[in-house]
């Protein structure tokens, strides 16, 4: 029996977007609403079509300026069968980057929304465990398919998967979604993952995100290669991952500085996990803001890596005057010759939006300085072509005389 589902008919000329395979149907592009078998509810897979009638997308309902996450531009059933096509294209990919058998990174994203054809869903993998997470009352409403797609895909290579949904679902859509194992166990407060050869304590459970920075793996590489015999500060440090790469790398000291006493633990803990109790590493918890203000000019190397400064637009011009003001206090404080490591994990702040701030604020510095690198995400957090809002991670290297 074939599923009638509901029918989004959009606006004359709406369709030219979908046309170009973009992910999103935005609510002011929709004319009508047919109703199917069903009232029509948040998280339902829907049918878009064009004025005329033509089917171009099918994908899941949501309330807000979102209407619509595509799934798919083909009239297909979202089923088992389907989810297990999704899940499997997603690691092909990854074992084609070559993480998901490397003895040196045990740690990488499987699903990243839409760049993996799969909007409003991510899921990181901690050695066997898969950590899920749903931004979307579709793909919660989807999480057991999910979770035996997963389990196709990997078989024995899997003891656990971990649904981390109840943070990131939309709001008002008051599920009372509660954080918990879909499938197996495991104890999330033991497990030691490693990133380059480097050991990382994750807890999925009560850790930020899905327990830890994926997405920051290959710049924390570049780190380790700039810090031998520099002084380094890592502000807003989290779990220290670039505190434990400068240490790696060489660095004469390292100093943390992150607002939550819990993370500058962590920071601590990894750093000893792998030089020992008697490292060169001091860890403050404290307002990195305010701590560069204060500083001396001793550091060699900085690293700039604050949460998101903007969620939505309408913040856009108090986060870049935000940006402007860490990156300004950095390029004042930072030795000559050093090297600044600056970065904006905002979606809605553009390269030209970021890269603008940090020159103005090497304007008011009066420093001299060049660009060595112009940074995004690795490879396992991919962009759609035809979906450039993907692209949300910027990051410069500076070099500053």
């Amino acid at each position: 029996m074939v599923e009638v589902f509901n029918t989004i008919h959009l606006r004359r000329g709406k369709e030219e977007s979908l046309q170009r395979c973009h992910p999103w149907v935005f609510s002011g592009a929709i004319e009508r609403i047919t109703e199917g078998v069903k009232p029509l509810a948040e998280g339902d897979i829907v049918d878009v079509v064009t004025k005329q009638g033509e089917f171009i997308a099918r994908g899941h309902w949501q309330i807000g300026s979102i209407a619509v996450r595509v799934l798919t531009f083909e009239k297909e059933d979202i089923d088992q069968a389907w989810w297990n096509r999704r899940i499997a294209e997603a690691l092909n990919i990854r074992k084609t980057l070559g993480l998901s058998d490397n003895k040196e990174t045990t740690c990488y994203r499987l699903v990243h929304g839409e760049g993996d054809l799969l909007p409003g869903l991510v899921i990181d993998v901690y050695e066997r465990t898969a950590v899920v997470q749903c931004h979307s009352v579709g793909m919660y409403h989807s999480r057991q398919a999910i979770a035996e797609a997963l389990r196709q895909a990997y078989g024995d290579k899997l003891e656990a998967i971990y649904d981390k949904s109840s943070q990131t679902l939309p709001f008002k859509a008051d599920l009372g979604a509660i954080d918990g194992y879909l499938w197996g166990h495991c104890s999330s407060s033991d497990t030691v993952v490693l990133e380059n050869g480097l050991k990382f304590k994750v807890n999925w459970e009560e850790g930020q995100k899905t327990g830890f920075f994926i997405d920051q793996r290959v710049n924390r590489d570049l780190v380790r290669q700039y810090s031998k015999g520099r002084k380094v500060l890592n502000t807003f440090c989290y779990t220290g991952g670039f505190s434990v790469a400068a240490m790696a790398g060489g660095a004469t000291e390292v100093v943390s500085i992150d607002l939550s006493e819990r993370a500058v633990k962590l920071a601590e803990e990894n750093v000893e996990l792998n030089f020992g109790a008697d490292a060169p590493h001091k860890a403050i918890a404290c307002n990195a803001v305010e701590y560069l203000k204060d500083i001396d000019s001793d550091y060699d190397l900085i690293i700039l890596d604050p949460p998101a400064f903007a969620k939505h637009h309408k913040v856009l011009g108090n986060a870049l005057q935000g940006y402007k003001k860490i990156n300004a206090r950095a390029l004042e404080k930072i030795r000559p010759g050093g090297i600044l490591f600056t970065f904006s994990c905002s979606q809605v702040v553009t390269k030209d939006n970021f890269r603008t701030a940090v020159f103005t604020a090497a304007a008011m510095s009066g420093r001299r300085v060049r660009i060595l690198h112009q940074l995004t995400q690795p490879a396992d957090h991919p962009v759609s072509i035809y979906h450039p809002e993907g692209e949300y991670l910027k990051g410069l290297v500076l070099y500053v005389e």
